[in-house]
């Protein structure tokens, strides 16, 4: 059998390169693995909205809600009256994400409109959850929407005390704080009618009312009451509008907004289904 021939050092250069690799692979702390214990554990992604799917708007009214929304269209022929009350659904590109349904009834004397838009918001960043991302969506609305500020309480002028008679009197009447010959300020509320464009409570997690009477015009004037509110990752927008005809007074401010609330309150039910 014919022997191998044998290298001087052969042996003794395969021992070191064991010898190194294993070094590599060992506790060190330099290889791969001592990179990724330091990394620590990937960040969890926000959490996804309460809703994945909507609910169909035009069916989402009930009948008797409508006749008291839409009270010229009572007085409709049966063909038309029956398409007011059934509606127009909105176009849009995924019903998953958005949907919409408007309603109308017009008579000689006034004109009714009603709108609802329901929007489900999606983040597509992972580190913010679709319920930031809608109240980002939501709070631009409300801006937009450019809400006066709610009242502040008002300093009443100083006015002088009148004389009672005596230096006595008017000692004892006169605050010991304050200086002689004047009141202390009462602080007073400036008047509000309680229907000015605000926000509301109790209506999903935040909500906002705006009201607004356009000026005049050949053909009445229009008032819109706009309810916008969101819950989770849905916000819903209800818009009615009433317009009256000719020299008419305009429409009233405190039924369109007890109207359009309701209806949003139904609605806000509905998503709690």
């Amino acid at each position: 059998m014919q022997r191998q021939a044998y290298v001087p050092g052969l042996t003794a250069l395969a021992a070191a390169l064991a010898l190194g690799l294993t070094g590599c692979s060992s506790g060190g702390g330099t290889g791969v693995d001592a990179v990724d214990s330091k990394a620590g554990p990937a960040a969890a992604p926000a959490p996804p909205g309460r809703y994945r799917t909507l609910f169909e708007p035009c069916g989402s009214v009930p009948q008797a809600t409508l006749r008291d929304l839409l009270p010229g269209a009572a007085q409709l022929p049966e063909k038309d009256r029956d398409q007011a009350y059934r509606g127009t659904a909105a176009v849009t590109y995924d019903t998953d994400r958005r949907v919409g349904c408007s309603w109308k009834a017009d008579t000689p004397d006034a004109s009714h409109r009603l709108r609802l838009d329901i929007e489900r918001v999606v983040s597509y960043d992972s580190a913010v959850s679709d319920d930031d991302r809608a109240q980002e969506v939501f709070s631009g609305k409300q801006i937009a929407a450019d809400l006066p500020e709610p009242p502040k309480a008002t300093q009443a002028p100083q006015t002088p005390a009148s004389p009672t008679g005596s230096a006595g009197a008017t000692a004892a009447t006169t605050p010991t704080d304050a200086p002689s010959g004047s009141a202390d300020p009462v602080p007073t509320v400036a008047p509000t009618t309680g229907l000015e464009p605000r926000v509301l409570e109790g209506l999903g997690q935040v909500a906002f009312l705006d009201d607004v009477l356009s000026s005049g015009g050949p053909n009445g004037r229009p008032r819109t009451v706009s309810v916008v509110f969101r819950t989770s990752n849905v916000i819903v927008t209800v818009e009615y509008v009433e317009q009256t005809g000719g020299s008419a007074e305009p429409p009233d401010s405190q039924e369109l907004q007890e109207k359009a609330r309701n209806l949003a309150r139904l609605l806000a039910e509905r998503l709690e289904e």
